[in-house]
């Protein structure tokens, strides 16, 4: 008799059964629920400077606690809720700003297609980091100025990724129906064109969400970022490099970018395999096999 497994995880598609997804999956959902819920779990205010200075880790103390007696568990914790959000609403602008600029110079080329990519390519010209500290620089430190920074140089890969795609697209059979049946440009570009494009923006978005986690620390460890108190992941592991002695002040906050960077990272990897049919159908072939 032929027995039936209905587990959650066999009804998935193979590319995120794999386990580089479910590991990825796991982890992502896990942080999003405790940059949600972490004024329930976290067990101290992550401003308050009422405890024990440099207290090592233990069962009083999970992470332990900095120079200024707050818990580093709860600002581990309460750096989610920074950290995780930016980089979503920066990785959405992003693809809004660079998707719309690369299809409009994709669609309807000459000046505007030669504007867009002069634009971008200037931007690719500078070092990414580099580009973002000095525009961070001369906007001010500040956690919001971090954000336009980062955005300044993200959004010419999803412009450049969006007008390759476009381009080849405008010329295709249904396409050129539609324009002949009297369609406008921006009803093929809405229409025909766009979930067409979707798939591979899509999953340019979810890989730059650990590289805007990381760019985003990365400009608050240089001090061009959040300020302090801000709980923020990146201002906290720079703290941890003034107390080499005291590792966990900077070792968990390391941790969870860490964390962050490889699920988000590992979500992208695998709803690329999910999207590119070629791979669909050598995993739904292995999984006939091993069936």
């Amino acid at each position: 008799m032929k027995v039936f497994r209905f587990s959650l995880l066999e009804r998935l598609p193979p590319a995120w059964r794999r386990p580089l997804a479910v590991i990825g999956g796991a982890v992502g959902a896990l942080w999003l629920v405790i940059a949600v819920a972490c004024p329930l779990i976290a067990p101290h205010d992550p401003l308050a400077q009422d405890l024990p200075r440099l207290a090592g880790p233990g069962t009083a103390y999970w992470f332990g606690t900095d120079e200024l007696g707050r818990d580093v568990l709860s600002r581990v914790l309460y750096g989610a809720r920074v950290s995780i959000p930016l980089a979503l609403l920066l990785v959405a602008m992003s693809l809004l700003i660079g998707g719309v600029l690369g299809a409009c110079a994709g669609f309807f080329g000459r000046w505007i297609d030669e504007t867009v990519m002069r634009i971008a390519d200037l931007v690719f010209a500078f070092p990414t980091v580099i580009l973002a500290m000095v525009v961070a620089a001369a906007l001010g430190a500040s956690l919001e100025n971090a954000v336009l920074a980062v955005l300044v140089v993200a959004w010419p890969s999803y412009a450049r990724v969006t007008r390759g795609l476009v381009v080849g697209l405008r010329t295709r059979e249904f396409v050129l129906s539609g324009r002949l049946l009297g369609f406008s440009a921006w009803h093929s570009l809405r229409v025909d064109i766009l979930p067409n494009v979707l798939g591979p923006l899509l999953v340019l978005a979810t890989l730059d969400i650990g590289t805007a986690t990381l760019l985003l620390s990365g400009l608050s460890f240089l001090g061009l970022g959040a300020k302090p108190p801000t709980a923020e992941w990146g201002a906290m592991v720079a703290a941890g490099t003034q107390q080499f002695d005291m590792w966990w002040i900077g070792v968990f906050p390391g941790l969870a970018i860490l964390t962050v960077v490889l699920a988000f990272n590992f979500l992208g990897d695998a709803l690329r395999d999910a999207l590119d049919p070629v791979t669909a159908r050598t995993l739904g072939a292995e999984k006939e096999r091993v069936g």
